[in-house]
């Protein structure tokens, strides 16, 4: 697919050294943006599955049993203002 975008001169300055640097040509870096962008997006239709958010709450998670236990009145109100009180 083409299109067309207009950007500011400041915009494809940046984007012309970027792809300079990489290499490559400026519509080819620009093209991959864009699907970079759009990559989140790819083939959902904007529904959480019981699948995905089990997933996601596993890989959240990785590591945490390392992390200490605070105890209860750690997490009170007093002890964030203790200069307060």
């Amino acid at each position: 697919m083409t299109i067309q975008v207009e950007i500011s001169p400041e915009a494809e300055a940046r984007l012309t050294a970027a792809a300079g640097a990489r290499g490559i040509p400026v519509e080819t870096y620009a093209g991959t943006l864009l699907q970079e962008a759009l990559a989140p997006f790819r083939g959902g239709a904007g529904m959480l599955t019981l699948e995905n958010v089990d997933a996601f709450s596993k890989k959240l998670s990785e590591g945490s049993e390392n992390m200490p236990v605070l105890s209860l009145e750690a997490n009170e109100r007093a002890s964030y203002y203790e200069d307060r009180w």
